[in-house]
């Protein structure tokens, strides 16, 4: 019974603390995993409260049971339009990416800890892929908006890049216990590991979405049948010899993009699922580390470190992407600096403790030093490199709430709630604001109080509106209701004038006083700048020429719609 109680009181200590120092990690500049590592090492057997914690086989347990419902909840948070642009680079990034960072940290790792080079290639592997947890969690933490391309290749690659890592793990743990393996055997492993978890994660969650859309159930079920598929889609794929972590990141993936009332059970609950299950990982894997033999590690890993952050890492971006696609340098840049270590390769770690690969506890400790410094070095730096490298887009007016009104199956209304801060909207009546069309006024509040807007209602600095309408309502919404201090933003960053993507390239060129070669002067504004960037044009792109500064402001699929412009300063 003491033993039962003792865990209560210190679990639920433990999580509570942690969630209140997050406060303090936006206010210090500290990133928040590193402070959930730094509490479950001050509760350890070193720390304040002493808790003794060696149970590596627990440990590996919890941290399965959490990626996977990280990777659940950042599949479901996945829009398939991210794909459009970022799907091919990041899957490079997630095969041949791993590939080659494992390999060239493997090589330090032989070096540094006079290794053969099976055991320098299982230091690499373990640490060779990006971690979704530390990915997700610092890009919203520190409220970074970054352009189209770079965000959904980085969203996907810490997605899909941790079977890579895994199967080369568990590959070199195998050959260092039980000897080499066949290539055959070795080939086989790794098709079916990632066909497996393609076929079972698309299947089992398009049938799980199709499910949760069709079912009629009370509100709390919703999230926790997601739950349930996600984890048996895990367990299938694994037992049938496949990823499942690749699979339940994309059955979150098919179920977060089946339109339907679900979601809006589902996504608020999983939110906090997914903090729960970083912070319990974390303070779990600071229980296991004992901090005065990581001392013997500091300096090797400190070395190490450095080589991936600025070596390794650099080049496995470098040979993954710019022969292929159309990044440019500064992107490259940031997507080289953005390469996160987190909760991924601490649990890959536990794996050669759990298989008995002699000398264990090196990998565990070189993979800790790794994880911190990468957190401390690249996460508190991510919000200033993204303005340094000029991948960062203003981040625009949003709702301050929104939910589904649940009357519709699918493209359902919802309830858009909004603060007026643009002073252009002061005392004017609400008849002449540019709604689009089916959006209405349901609600007007000033100063706590409910008003019954009419057409002849003038609005003030402050009220509080609710519209009713649908999703693509959003862009035009967001416009109108744009505040000052954002507006600012985006005339700093796009540019004063903005013009329309279809206006002819002669008209603009007139306009201008600009030169154009003869195959130049019927394009539209929109198809020039596409073809300038390169690829597919995302919103931030932008190109100098004849002494401007041209901004892609809107796209539309392909389609360029709004372009920025500003002198050079």
């Amino acid at each position: 019974m003491d033993t039962i109680n003792s865990l209560f009181l210190f679990s639920g200590f433990l999580i509570a603390l942690s969630i209140v120092a997050s406060r303090v990690s936006s206010r210090i500049g500290v990133p928040l995993l590193v402070l959930f590592l730094g509490l479950g090492m001050m509760a350890g057997e070193e720390g304040v409260l002493g808790i003794e914690f060696d149970d590596y086989s627990l440990a590996y347990l919890i941290g399965h049971l959490a990626l996977a419902m990280i990777l659940l909840d950042g599949g479901l948070r996945t829009r398939l339009k991210t794909f459009r642009v970022g799907l091919k680079p990041a899957l490079c990034l997630a095969t041949l990416g791993v590939f080659v960072t494992s390999g060239l940290v493997g090589l330090m790792a032989t070096w540094i800890f006079d290794l053969s080079w099976v055991e320098g290639l299982l230091v690499g592997a373990i640490v060779g892929s990006t971690d979704a947890a530390a990915v997700f969690s610092m890009l919203s933490g520190q409220g970074v908006t970054l352009n189209e391309r770079v965000g959904a290749t980085l969203e996907i690659e810490s997605g899909t890049n941790d079977p890579m890592a895994i199967f080369l793990t568990i590959t070199l743990a195998e050959v260092l216990v039980s000897g080499a393996s066949g290539v055959g055997h070795t080939l086989m492993t790794f098709v079916s590991q990632f066909g497996l978890g393609l076929l079972v994660g698309v299947g089992g969650g398009w049938l799980a979405a199709k499910l949760l859309r069709w079912l009629d159930l009370a509100s709390g079920l919703y999230s926790l049948l997601a739950l349930a598929s996600g984890f048996f889609i895990f367990g299938l794929t694994s037992a049938a010899g496949g990823s499942g972590f690749l699979a339940i990141y994309l059955a979150g993936l098919m179920i977060g993009n089946q339109p339907g009332r679900h979601l809006t059970h589902i996504l608020p609950v999983h939110d906090g699922l997914a903090w729960l299950s970083q912070i319990g990982l974390f303070l779990v894997l600071g229980l296991l580390v004992t901090p005065s033999e990581m001392i013997d590690y500091a300096i090797p890993g400190a070395v190490l470190a450095l080589g991936l952050i600025f070596v390794a890492r650099p080049l496995a971006v470098l040979v993954s992407l710019k022969p292929f696609f159309n990044f440019r340098w500064r992107e490259l840049g940031f997507i080289s600096w953005v390469g996160l270590r987190g909760a991924v390769p601490i649990v890959l770690a536990i794996f050669p403790v759990i298989a008995g690969v002699e000398n264990a506890t090196l990998y565990f400790n070189v993979a800790f030093f790794v994880v911190l410094m990468s957190l401390l070095m690249q996460g508190a730096s991510l919000a200033r490199v993204a303005r340094w490298m000029r991948v960062e887009v203003p981040a625009g007016t949003t709702p301050n709430r929104r939910g589904a009104l649940g009357v519709l199956p699918e493209n359902d209304y919802e309830m858009f709630v909004y603060k007026v801060e643009n002073e252009a909207l002061e005392d004017v009546p609400i008849r002449l604001l540019r709604f689009p069309s089916g959006a209405l006024i349901s609600g007007l509040f000033r100063k706590h109080t409910m008003l019954h807007a009419k057409g002849s209602t003038r609005l003030k600095l402050g009220d509080v509106i609710c519209v009713i309408g649908r999703s693509e309502d959003l862009p035009a919404l967001n416009r109108l209701f744009n505040g000052d201090a954002t507006l600012k933003r985006e005339r700093a960053f796009f540019g004063t004038f903005t013009l329309d993507g279809e206006a002819v390239m002669s008209d603009v060129a007139d306009a201008y006083g600009l030169t154009l070669s003869a195959g130049e002067q019927n394009m539209t504004l929109g198809e020039f700048v596409s073809l300038r960037v390169g690829g597919h044009p995302v919103v931030g792109d932008d190109v100098d020429w004849h002494g401007f500064h041209w901004v892609v402001n809107a796209v539309e699929g392909n389609r360029v719609t709004r372009v920025g412009l500003r002198l050079y300063h």
